[in-house]
């Protein structure tokens, strides 16, 4: 290619690369804002979105989860776009670096994910149902996640229904969560409904399976972006050397 033709396209792939960055950028913001949100005034945010309630609401810390999110796609955004446009090799490299280490941290997390399902039960159970025995019925927030991602998923407890055993809620109401019946139960010692005996956990492994070519195919999405934004940021750190 001539210099002209170089020199253009060096400028294309560097205004690429800051729209792209800007809009990571904006992109962090709003999720920062929002997990904020949620950790100042979480009862709003599930009157609003209880219906979408995801079955890991019941594991995850939705306001860190989107506030640590936020502020790593805010790094990035802003070293991708600032460095391309003040053309710095220090940012651009460092843009790089960030962008590997995820990357990298991603495919660990799958291969985890898939290695150690049975160590990552094993877990939760450990973390979760200690909480479903202490919070499920005190605290409104803990007891309406639950509520809702037991409707959706139509399961009972992380495990099994017996999860409730000796629980706050079992102790005090004397039976186990609505939720945990194909009608309404009666008051004392219910029967249980059978198909709701299953636990959450089996019921969301189900759902990721059923759900694993989309997932799968986000997952490499998010992989082939991550990719081009290495090969592009390299492209413009070497390009600067010839500048």
């Amino acid at each position: 290619l001539s210099p002209g033709a170089k020199m253009g396209c060096f400028t294309f792939i560097k205004v690429m690369m800051i729209l792209f960055n800007l809009a990571i950028f904006l992109s962090g913001g709003t999720l920062l804002g929002v997990g904020i949100w949620v950790k100042v005034d979480g009862e709003s945010f599930l009157k609003i979105f209880g219906a979408l309630s995801s079955s890991v609401l019941q594991v995850v810390n939705v306001s860190y989860l989107l506030i640590v999110i936020g502020a790593i796609l805010l790094v990035i955004g802003f070293l991708g776009c600032y460095g391309a446009q003040k053309e710095s090799k220090c940012l651009l490299m460092m843009f790089f670096s960030v962008v590997l280490i995820i990357f990298i941290a991603e495919i660990a997390a799958a291969v985890v994910a898939l290695v150690f399902t049975g160590l990552a039960e094993t877990l939760l159970t450990g973390l979760v149902t200690p909480l479903l025995k202490e919070k499920y019925g005190v605290n409104d927030t803990f007891t309406h996640i639950w509520d809702a991602t037991m409707t959706e998923v139509h399961c009972c407890g992380l495990n099994n229904y017996t999860d409730f055993n000796n629980s706050y809620f079992y102790e005090t109401y004397g039976r186990y969560p609505r939720q945990c019946f194909g009608v309404s139960p009666p008051l004392a010692h219910p029967h249980l409904h059978g198909c709701l005996l299953q636990g959450c956990f089996k019921q969301i492994l189900e759902e990721i399976k059923t759900n694993a070519g989309v997932a799968g195919g986000v997952a490499a999405g998010i992989a082939a972006l991550e990719i081009a934004a290495m090969a592009v940021s390299m492209y413009l750190y070497c390009r600067l050397d010839e500048k």
